[in-house]
């Protein structure tokens, strides 16, 4: 009989009002488990628990929270193999890519373990004389945390970690699609030394208790990763009651190719960039950006690499690339291949359903070539194993066409010349810039976000999650 799992509500597991499951993408027969839906009033309940925990969360000790967090850390690190598998079997990224997953929601829960006890502030003098100044931080309160499906265990353990780790309690809303990795990790935490009410899991859709979970009185602030319609509405609901929020909204990410590139490399790149994790990574690059020079060979190039990727079950040993998350994706990435080609694009590779032993959502990933900045597949992000190019003269217009985006993620150069590569670091108007590296592959202990419509508020990650997650107090003292 297949597991039922309930939501963690001050200390307590608790059904909701009906159970969902858990389908694997790979295999739709396969389903991993039972999860429960919270009703709104189990959300207040959460909320109302966090709450009355924060009083005493808020000046506990800082050894005791840096024990919490290096036990959780060690345990998804004991666990990763197994949480690896599970993630593979709910979202579909293979086995190894899941491991390697697991493995860092464990290294930031143990990194931000010794943050509990890093905490630093400023002592300065004032202007009046015999006056001492004195500059802390303080737990900001209960935070709300809204997460995608795309990374069901990393993005809650770099948003959940600082949150602990600086004395804050939290109600966790995992997405929908991918409750399994989000119930594992909350269990893991339910038996750290974490006092009950500290940390809460509220699973169900975002219509029932997403919307009352940002507008609840009691929730000071909200870290939220999804999509940019979504973070808009957030945005505005924030405002209106002036809490505080931060928001990673996702890319449209450029691969710049200059013709000094070595082909090999900028092909390979751009194939882990573009297609790796089924492209659905928001720091993917589904732009390429090609110079004149070097444009046959890389789109030759690229063609029979993706000849040789290997697509199938994620938990398939020798899989490159597994299934699409879900239906409603991969109808969308079809989709969007269909837009292209529409708007005069040239699909040159892949782009079709595919079928294999099991019933999932498996895509052929797609290039489509003789694309301009105007088209929909260069403007809104597809988040999907899609990649278009995009033919330019030189580096004056790559750079050009990588800043011409709404999106401000990430952004990538793959060039020899030291000359182009710091300029491309200086001037593309990106958070995060690699240089003859994918887009996506960040480190857990360094700030992630990006500009314009990819982010918004401080970054995550590393030490700058401080900024989000505390409030800043100036204290006076006469002398």
């Amino acid at each position: 009989m297949t597991q039922e799992h309930n939501n963690l509500i001050h200390g307590e597991w608790v059904a909701g009002t009906a159970y969902s499951p858990n389908v694997n993408p790979s295999n739709t027969a396969d389903v991993q488990g039972h999860y429960t839906q919270a009703s709104a009033a189990q959300l207040d309940s959460a909320v109302q628990a966090a709450r009355a925990a924060f009083a005493s969360c808020s000046i506990s000790g800082i050894q005791a929270r840096a024990d919490a967090l290096d036990k959780i850390g060690t345990e998804i690190l004991a666990r990763r193999e197994e949480l690896g598998t599970l993630l593979a079997r709910e979202e579909g990224k293979t086995k190894p890519e899941g491991i390697g997953e697991a493995a860092r929601a464990g290294n930031i829960f143990k990194f931000f373990a010794g943050e509990c006890l890093r905490l630093a502030g400023e002592t300065l003098p004032s202007v009046r004389p015999g006056i001492g100044v004195e500059i802390t931080r303080e737990p900001l309160g209960v935070i709300g945390i809204i997460t995608p499906w795309n990374f069901p265990i990393a993005i809650p353990a770099w948003k959940i970690a600082p949150a602990l780790a600086y004395g804050n309690c939290v109600v966790f809303k995992p997405a929908d699609l991918v409750p399994g990795c989000a119930w594992a990790l909350a269990e893991i935490i339910s038996r750290s030394g974490i006092p009950a009410g500290v940390f809460n899991l509220v699973m169900g859709r975002g219509s029932v208790i997403g919307d009352p979970l940002v507008t609840h009185p009691g929730i000071d602030a909200i870290s939220f990763t999804g999509s940019q319609s979504v973070g808009n509405r957030i945005a505005l609901q924030c405002a209106t009651s002036l809490k505080k929020f931060q928001l990673e909204m996702g890319g449209k990410n450029p691969q710049v190719i200059l013709d000094d590139a070595n082909l090999a490399q900028a092909v390979e790149l751009s194939v882990q960039s573009a297609f790796f994790s089924t492209g659905q990574r928001c720091t993917a690059s589904s732009r390429l950006i090609v110079t004149d020079g070097i444009y046959e060979k890389f789109v030759e190039g690229m063609k029979a690499r993706m000849a040789t990727l290997k697509i199938g079950d994620a938990l398939e040993a020798g899989i490159d690339i597994g299934p699409v998350a879900s239906l409603a994706q991969l109808e969308q990435d079809l989709g969007y291949v269909g837009i292209a080609q529409s708007e005069g694009g040239t699909l040159v590779a892949g782009g079709e359903r595919l079928q294999r032993g099991t019933d999932g959502f498996y895509m052929q990933p797609a290039l489509i070539t003789d694309t301009t900045s105007a088209m929909r597949i260069n403007r809104e992000e597809v988040f999907g194993p899609v990649a278009s190019i995009i033919r330019v003269k030189d580096y004056d217009a790559a750079l050009a066409e990588a800043n011409n985006t709404p999106f401000g993620l990430s952004a990538g150069i793959a060039t020899s010349s030291l000359k182009y590569a710091t300029h491309f670091k200086r001037h593309s108007q990106a958070g995060m810039v690699m240089v003859n590296l994918p887009t996506a592959g960040v480190d857990y202990h360094v700030p992630f976000g990006g500009r314009k419509g990819s982010s918004y508020g401080p970054r995550e990650q590393g030490r700058y999650a401080q900024e989000f997650f505390t409030v800043v107090k100036t204290s006076y003292t006469g002398m």
